[in-house]
């Protein structure tokens, strides 16, 4: 038998010569498809806009969202490997309906103020900047009674379930709205934009994100979420960061102010509004050019990775970050 006919019959046998195949499974670093990327708000606040007026919200399981579809993930509707960020829109009037599903989710709220969501029967109203929580396999629904439209971003650890295989999703039992039982705003579901940014102003600062709020589970003490850490961080006017690189994947949120991140050699300049994400292991830095300060949101996957020991950091030289 000659080495062909020895590999032949090696896959005949649903069998891989590891020996082969090894160097497509190891590499010396981290290997990821997903690309640095930037969604601009000016553009997704247009399309969202004419979405109120083409499309019409029609069942429990349907709302007016525009996934962020990352460009290295072709065919896998995500933002990164692990998480899946979105922009969505509700008009005076209306609601979508409940379910729930296994992927966790979160809520910043990006412009509007007195929109609701409803989380296992807590009523929680909207401000612009708050941070809203929906655990995973909680029944939650969203309704608008004001006079304008509001928007936020959804983000949720869609691929990572999908990853797992644990995915489920449940329309409410009448395919309707659940009942409203608890006070509103009451439960730590809610994290308002005024606390956290008066904490987040008096934080010093630290020489790779510049001054850092992480939302922390009252419940818990840990992480926003088991598979979702969120944070605020401050950029003081003209501050430029040092460039670091993390096994954790970021997307943020400019929710105050404008400025720029340097992933490898491609500059993102953002301001308020725009959604952007940094793979993981790659190289970044943030600068804030402006006279006034700016303001990022920023989740994270790094609770799942610190979960199996897998969360790593570090330092790079002005060269480093630029390879």
């Amino acid at each position: 038998m000659n080495e062909s006919e020895f590999y032949e019959r090696v896959r005949q046998y649903n069998t891989e010569p590891l020996w082969v195949v090894g160097q497509e499974i190891l590499s010396v670093e981290p290997v990821t498809r997903v690309e640095p990327h930037i969604w601009k708000w000016r553009e997704l606040k247009k399309l969202l806009f004419t979405a109120t007026e083409e499309v019409e919200i029609q069942g429990a399981a349907e709302r007016r969202v525009l996934l962020l579809a990352n460009p290295g993930l072709k065919g896998h509707h995500a933002t990164s490997h692990t998480l899946t960020a979105a922009v969505q829109i509700i008009k005076p009037g209306e609601t979508a309906g409940t379910h729930r599903h296994t992927p966790a989710a979160i809520r910043f709220i990006i412009e509007g103020d007195g929109a609701y969501t409803v989380v296992d029967g807590e009523k929680v109203v909207m401000h612009e900047g708050d941070l809203i929580l929906t655990p995973q396999w909680t029944w939650h629904d969203h309704g608008n009674s004001t006079g304008a439209p509001v928007t936020w971003l959804d983000c949720l650890d869609v691929p990572l379930i999908q990853a797992l295989n644990v995915m489920f999703f449940q329309l409410y039992p009448t395919r309707g709205i659940q009942p409203v039982s608890s006070a509103p705003s009451a439960s730590s579901l809610i994290y308002s934009w005024q606390d956290a940014y008066e904490t987040l102003c008096r934080v010093e600062g630290n020489p790779f994100d510049g001054s850092v709020l992480e939302y922390r589970n009252s419940l818990t003490g840990g992480p926003t979420l088991p598979s979702l850490a969120c944070s605020l961080q401050r950029l003081r006017s003209g501050e430029t960061t040092e460039s670091h690189r993390h096994t954790s994947t970021s997307i943020y949120l400019a929710a105050r102010g404008r400025g720029s991140t340097d992933v490898g050699d491609l500059r993102l300049e953002w301001e308020k509004g725009d959604v952007f994400v940094v793979p993981p292991w790659a190289a970044h830095r943030h600068g804030n050019p402006s006279s006034e300060e700016a303001v990022l949101f920023c989740m994270t996957d790094r609770p799942v990775l610190e979960a199996f020991g897998l969360y790593r950091e570090e330092a790079l030289t002005a060269q480093q970050s630029l390879r």
